[in-house]
C-alpha cells in the first residue's frame, strides 16, 4: 500500500483495539481468579515513512501485554501470609489446651478439690465405711481425670504428627509445581525473550503464596526468569527447574514423635530446628513450647501427689493395725523415662528414680558421653551438668537419681530422659480395701492416771517407719526423776531425757530418731515418779490424726522446691497456657491486619477494578468503531477512485 494509506492505518488501529478489548475482557473474566494480576495492552506508533511532503504516520502496533505487578508488594504479602498462618495455627492449637485445662468441669481443679474433701470426710469420721469408700471412689475419679487430660494431650500429639505429614506432602507438591512452572517459563522466555507469559507468572506467584502458608519462604530470581525458593531458615526447596523434598522421620529417641527431614541424595537430614514460619513452624513450635511441657507439667503434678500422699500414708495405721501401704500406684517403676538414641553403640541401661519430688522440674534431659566425660543437659534451659562420679556411682540432679545399672555407654551415646512424661497416664489408686486406709497414727502417748504433777505429754507424730510398729508389749515408759531433772527411759531406745520444768515447762520436744522419728512434747511440772507411756496405737479405729495430716497436704507447698501446692502447680500450668493463647491471639489479629493491609495495597496495583475495566471497554469499543469507520472511508475513497478510472 502507499505511504500513509488510510486502509492500512485503520486496519492497524482495528487490530490494536481488538487486542485491547481482548485483554480487558480477560481481566473481567478473571476478576475472581486467585492470584490474577490485571493486564494491560501496550501500544506504540508504527515506524514513520518519509515522503516528499514529510514524515507520514503508518498507524499503531501492539508491543506487549503487560501485567500490573510489584515484586516488593508480592514478597511483602508472602511474608505476612507466612506469619499469619503461623500465629493462626499456633493459636488454634493452644486454644484447645486452654479450654481443656481451664474448663470448670473437664479441668483438674474441681476433681482435686473433691478428692481432698473426701480425705477430710475420713478425718471427720475415720471409722465410717461410707467415708472410706468415698475416698477410694474420689481417688479413682482423680486418676480418671489425669488419664483423660493426658489422653487429650496424646491425641493432640498424634494430630500434630498427622498434620506434619500432610503439610510436608503439600509442601513437596507445591515445590514440584513451582519447579515445573519455572521450566515452562524458561522455555517461553527462550522462545519469546521480550514477551512475558503473564498468566504463568501469576500461577507461579500464587503457588509461592500457598507455599508461604505452609512455611516461611525466601525468593531469589534468576536471569533466565526462574525463581529459586528457600524455606525455613535457608533450606533450598526449588532451584531452577529442580526441587528438593522434605520428609517426616522418626525422632532418634522417641519413635512416636515425628521430625522434619530434608532429603539430600539418599540421605535425609533432620531439620526441624531450621523450619520456621507458616503452619509447619506453628506445629513444631506448639509441640516444643506448649504441648510437651504441658504433658510434663501434668505428669510432674501426678508424681508429686503420688509420692507425697503415699509417703504420709505410710506413716499412718489402718483399721487392721498395720502401717499404711501405698494409696496410689508407684509411678517410677512403670514409666519408661530413659530412651536410648537409636544409633547408640553401647548396651548401657540407665535407671532413673525420683529421689526428691520437691526438686523435680517439668523438663526433659539428655544424658551424653563424649570421650571420658558424662554430661546431663536440662533441655528447658540448656543447663549442662558434669557428672563426675558417673557411671561408677549414681548422680543426683533436680531430684533425679541416675544409675547405669547394666552394660556401658560408648563415646557418642546419648539418652533422652523424660522423668514426668508418662506419669499422668500411669497415675492410679492401688488400694481396693477401705480398711487399708491409714487414717490413724501408729503411735499413742498417755499419761499415767496416778501422776501427781501437772506434766502433760502431747500426741506423738512419726517421720518414718524405721522400727515401727513397736514390738508387742514394747511400750516405752518415761519415769520422771525430779532430783535429777530427767526422765529415765525404759524400753525402746533407753537412756535418759533431760527436762527442767523451771526453764522448759512451756514445752520441750523429744524425738526417738531410731524408732520412726517418734516426736512428742512434754510440758508442765511432773512430780517425782510420774510417768508417761509411748506405745502402739492398738485399737485406734477412731483415731484421725494421720487423716488430718493427709488432708493438710493440700495446702502445703510440696512441689517446685517447696514453693507450690498441688493446686498452685496446676494453676501455673493453666496460667502459662492461657498467657500463650492470649499472646497467640494478639499476634494472630495483628498479623491478620498487616496481611489484609498488604493485600489491599497489592490489589491497588495488581487487582482488577470492574468500573475501570468497564470504562476501558467503552473506550476501546469506540476506538474500534472509529478504526472501522476509517477503513470504511478508505474503502469508499478507493471505490470512488476505481469508478473515476473506469470512466
Amino acid at each position: 500500500m502507499a505511504t500513509g494509506d488510510p486502509l492500512s492505518i485503520g486496519l492497524s488501529g482495528l487490530l490494536a483495539m481488538q487486542r485491547s478489548l481482548a485483554t480487558t475482557s480477560h481481566n473481567v473474566a478473571n476478576v475472581n481468579t486467585p492470584g490474577f494480576s490485571r493486564q494491560r495492552t501496550e501500544l506504540a506508533t508504527q515506524l514513520l515513512e518519509f515522503s516528499g511532503n514529510g514524515f507520514i504516520g503508518t498507524g499503531v502496533s501492539v508491543t506487549t501485554v503487560h501485567r500490573a505487578y510489584d515484586a516488593f508488594l508480592t514478597e511483602q504479602v508472602q511474608g505476612y501470609t507466612s506469619e499469619h498462618a503461623q500465629f493462626e495455627t499456633f493459636h488454634d492449637l493452644t486454644a484447645q489446651l486452654d479450654h481443656l485445662f481451664a474448663d470448670s468441669e473437664a479441668g483438674l481443679s474441681p476433681t482435686l478439690q473433691q478428692f481432698f474433701n473426701s480425705v477430710q470426710e475420713v478425718a471427720d469420721a475415720p471409722s465410717a465405711p461410707a467415708a472410706r469408700q468415698a475416698l477410694l471412689t474420689e481417688g479413682e475419679v482423680l486418676a480418671a481425670r489425669f488419664h483423660f487430660l493426658d489422653g487429650r494431650l496424646r491425641d493432640l500429639h498424634d494430630s500434630v504428627n498427622t498434620q506434619l505429614r500432610d503439610t510436608v506432602a503439600e509442601v513437596n507438591t507445591l515445590a514440584s509445581s513451582i519447579a515445573k512452572l519455572n521450566q515452562r517459563l524458561s522455555e517461553f522466555q527462550g522462545q519469546n525473550s521480550s514477551q512475558p507469559a503473564n498468566d504463568l507468572l501469576d500461577q507461579r506467584d500464587q503457588l509461592i503464596g500457598e507455599l508461604a502458608q505452609k512455611v516461611a519462604v525466601t525468593v531469589f530470581p534468576q536471569e533466565d526468569g526462574m525463581l529459586n525458593v528457600f524455606v525455613g531458615n535457608g533450606q533450598s526447596l526449588v532451584v531452577g527447574d529442580h526441587n528438593s523434598k522434605l520428609a517426616t522421620l522418626r525422632d532418634p529417641y522417641d519413635s512416636s514423635r515425628l521430625d522434619i527431614g530434608y532429603s539430600v541424595g539418599s540421605d535425609t537430614l533432620a531439620v526441624s530446628d531450621q523450619m520456621a514460619g507458616g503452619e509447619l513452624g506453628a506445629l513444631l513450635s506448639f509441640r516444643a513450647q506448649v504441648l510437651e511441657p504441658s504433658r510434663n507439667n501434668l505428669g510432674q503434678l501426678a508424681l508429686g501427689i503420688t509420692q507425697t500422699f503415699n509417703a504420709q500414708h505410710h506413716l499412718g495405721m489402718d483399721l487392721k493395725g498395720e502401717l499404711g501401704h501405698d494409696f496410689f500406684s508407684p509411678i517410677d517403676s512403670s514409666a519408661p523415662v530413659s530412651l536410648p538414641r537409636t544409633d547408640n553403640t553401647g548396651d548401657g541401661m540407665v535407671e532413673i528414680t525420683v529421689s526428691n519430688v520437691s526438686e523435680l522440674t517439668d523438663s526433659d534431659y539428655r544424658l551424653e558421653r563424649n570421650g571420658a566425660s558424662y554430661t546431663l543437659t536440662r533441655l528447658s534451659d540448656n543447663q549442662v551438668y558434669s557428672l563426675t562420679n558417673f557411671p561408677g556411682g549414681t548422680a543426683t540432679i533436680d531430684g533425679l537419681t541416675l544409675d547405669l545399672t547394666a552394660g556401658s555407654m560408648d563415646s557418642g551415646d546419648s539418652y533422652l530422659i523424660q522423668p514426668t512424661r508418662e506419669a499422668a497416664q500411669n497415675f492410679g489408686v492401688m488400694l481396693t480395701d477401705t480398711s487399708r486406709i491409714a487414717a490413724a497414727a501408729p503411735i499413742r502417748t498417755e499419761a499415767n492416771l496416778g501422776n501427781k504433777g501437772t506434766g502433760q505429754i502431747s500426741a506423738a507424730s512419726v517421720t518414718n517407719t524405721n522400727g515401727l510398729p513397736l514390738p508387742t508389749n514394747g511400750q516405752i515408759t518415761l519415769n520422771y526423776d525430779a532430783a535429777a531433772k530427767q526422765f529415765n527411759v525404759n524400753g525402746g531406745p533407753g537412756g535418759v531425757l533431760g527436762y527442767d520444768p523451771a526453764t522448759e515447762g512451756d514445752g520441750k520436744e523429744f524425738t526417738f530418731s531410731i524408732l520412726g522419728g517418734i516426736t512428742f512434747t512434754i510440758s508442765g511440772t511432773p512430780a517425782d515418779g510420774d510417768n508417761f507411756v509411748v506405745h502402739n496405737n492398738t485399737g485406734g479405729v477412731s483415731d484421725n490424726r494421720n487423716a488430718l495430716v493427709l488432708s493438710g497436704l493440700q495446702t502445703q507447698s510440696l512441689l517446685q522446691n517447696e514453693t507450690a501446692t498441688y493446686q498452685e502447680q496446676y494453676s501455673r500450668l493453666v496460667v502459662d497456657v492461657g498467657v500463650r493463647t492470649r499472646q497467640a491471639e494478639v499476634n494472630r489479629d495483628t498479623s491478620g491486619a498487616l496481611l489484609d493491609q498488604a493485600v489491599e495495597v497489592r490489589e491497588g496495583v495488581s487487582g482488577v477494578n470492574l468500573e475501570e475495566e468497564a470504562a476501558n471497554l467503552l473506550r476501546f469499543q469506540q476506538a474500534f468503531q472509529a478504526a472501522a469507520r476509517v477503513i470504511s472511508v478508505a474503502d469508499t475513497m478507493f471505490q470512488s477512485l476505481l469508478g473515476a478510472v473506469g470512466r
